[in-house]
């Protein structure tokens, strides 16, 4: 069962990285955002197993050590996108109404 199961890991490993690696750039921060989406679902789910009281000290550390490494993931991911998604913005000038040099009107004072 261990190895079948540790074979299973191995070629979803190489399934995920065909597949990641084949995504265009302008895909990338979709992708991440539901990616995010997802480890929030599995950060909650590790949640509700911990707090069912999973059985075994070992049990309890593993399902802290996901917890923890799935709360970096989702909150390092959001971090990614939203930097990202910062880069697509466009710039205020002195010129542009509303930017610094002018109020809400764009009329200087």
């Amino acid at each position: 069962m261990l190895m079948q199961n540790l074979a299973i890991l191995v070629l979803a490993g190489f399934v995920g990285f065909a597949v990641i690696s084949k995504v265009p750039n302008t895909l990338h921060t979709p992708l991440m955002s539901g990616t995010n989406a997802i480890h929030g679902i599995v950060v909650l789910g590790g949640f509700i197993v911990l707090g069912s009281g999973a059985d075994g000290t070992l049990n309890k550390i593993l399902l802290v050590v996901a917890i923890a490494f799935g709360t970096m993931n989702v909150v390092g991911g959001f971090l990614v996108t939203d930097r990202m998604l910062a880069m697509f913005k466009t710039k205020r000038t002195e010129d542009t109404p509303g930017g610094p040099a002018g109020d809400r009107d764009g009329a200087r004072s």
